[in-house]
């Protein structure tokens, strides 16, 4: 892949908070141009967003910094007759245009899709939303995580319903909006007269499509999923936490028999391979809580790292239970850090680019 495959997109970021700029830092790692454009006095809410431990009087969050990246920024209030014609201006040579305001408050700012399309025909545009443009509700991710299914699977039987830590649903319909505006470029590449278009993604339809298997667990079997932790409905074991001898945690993904019979093998165990209780998928499920307490009695004899390295012999998916600190000492993670300065600020964060393209030479 070339380095800037994209040096000739021009993108105008009018998003906020995280799935629309996430976007737009997607499109600049690509090498685009991308200009974000704030409210001179009320700006990108998420700038506020800081820990505490963070300098209060910063422009710049850590927050913020994390899908803001490459960007140029101008800061114009619409409702301003002088400030609508500068942003129109840089529309005429934009490529893509991305925004999460309510119909409402296009309408309000003079900036409705028809507004944008009469200057550029050839815009595509694309739009976040909570639940469809026609909905005025507010959303933010943890409304999507409680209203689609999310929290009522997510946690463990005593702590009740819990929200993921990141926010999951930004994040997918972020990626959906990557998508359609990839499909609407490719689209236009194809054609001599280039027609523009608007792509609406809701984070709502965004979290429906993420359900994928516990979505057919229900819509086939009537399965309701409820907090259990960590553990897979219909693979065991899977997402139990172990104790290792040297005072670490890990878990085993056993997606077959054979991953079952290496795992039993490794620790001693290798009886339960013909153990009817264990001997398939199904029953490994029904008998899961006691499968565990045989498992754990031998791992806590053995150190995290020599099961690692024994299971990676063995093909059979394992890992430490790592926090961030851990995370980011592998050489892996660091590549994808990305730094810049924003104002004079110096910014980190991961790259909104995971894929690797090889051109065949």
């Amino acid at each position: 892949m070339t380095k800037n495959p994209l040096s000739k997109l021009k993108v105008v970021d009018l998003s906020t908070v995280l799935a629309g700029p996430s976007v737009g830092t997607f499109f600049a790692e690509l090498g685009a141009d991308v200009t974000k454009i704030e409210h001179p006095i009320h700006q990108d809410v998420t700038r506020s967003w800081k820990l505490t431990s963070e300098n209060q009087d910063s422009p710049i969050s850590a927050y913020f910094s994390s899908i803001n990246y490459k960007k140029k920024y101008l800061f114009l209030d619409f409702l301003k007759e002088n400030d609508r014609k500068e942003l129109f201006k840089i529309v005429e040579e934009a490529d893509v245009l991305l925004m999460n305001f309510k119909r409402s408050s296009q309408e309000k700012l003079k900036i409705t899709d028809e507004v944008l399309l009469k200057i550029n025909p050839a815009l595509i545009i694309g739009k976040i939303s909570g639940y469809g443009e026609k909905s005025s509700r507010v959303a933010y991710d943890l409304i999507l995580q409680a209203d689609t299914g999310f929290m009522s699977m997510n946690g463990t039987p005593e702590s009740g319903p819990v929200k993921m830590p990141v926010a999951l649903i930004d994040v997918m319909a972020a990626h959906q909006l990557k998508e359609g505006i990839l499909l609407a470029l490719l689209n236009q590449s194809q054609q001599d007269n280039k027609t523009g278009q608007v792509i609406n993604v809701s984070l709502y339809d965004a979290a429906i499509s993420a359900l994928t298997n516990q979505a057919s667990n229900y819509l086939m079997q009537g399965f309701i999923p409820k907090p259990q932790g960590s553990l897979h409905p219909n693979i065991a074991p899977y997402g139990e936490i172990f104790q290792t001898k040297d005072n670490q945690k890990i878990t085993f993904a056993i997606g077959s028999n054979l991953h079952f019979k290496k795992l039993v093998d490794y620790i001693g165990l290798s009886h339960l391979a013909e153990d009817e209780r264990f001997s398939d998928v199904q029953n490994r499920i029904k008998n899961r809580t006691e499968l565990e307490r045989l498992i754990q009695s031998q791992v806590i004899e053995k150190n995290s790292v020599d099961i690692l390295k024994d299971m990676g012999k063995r093909s059979v998916p394992c890992a430490m239970i790592k926090n961030l600190e851990q995370v980011f000492q592998s050489e892996s993670a660091q590549k994808m850090i990305q730094e810049e300065f924003i104002e004079n600020k110096i910014t980190k964060r991961v790259s909104q680019i995971a894929f690797k393209i090889k051109m065949k030479l």
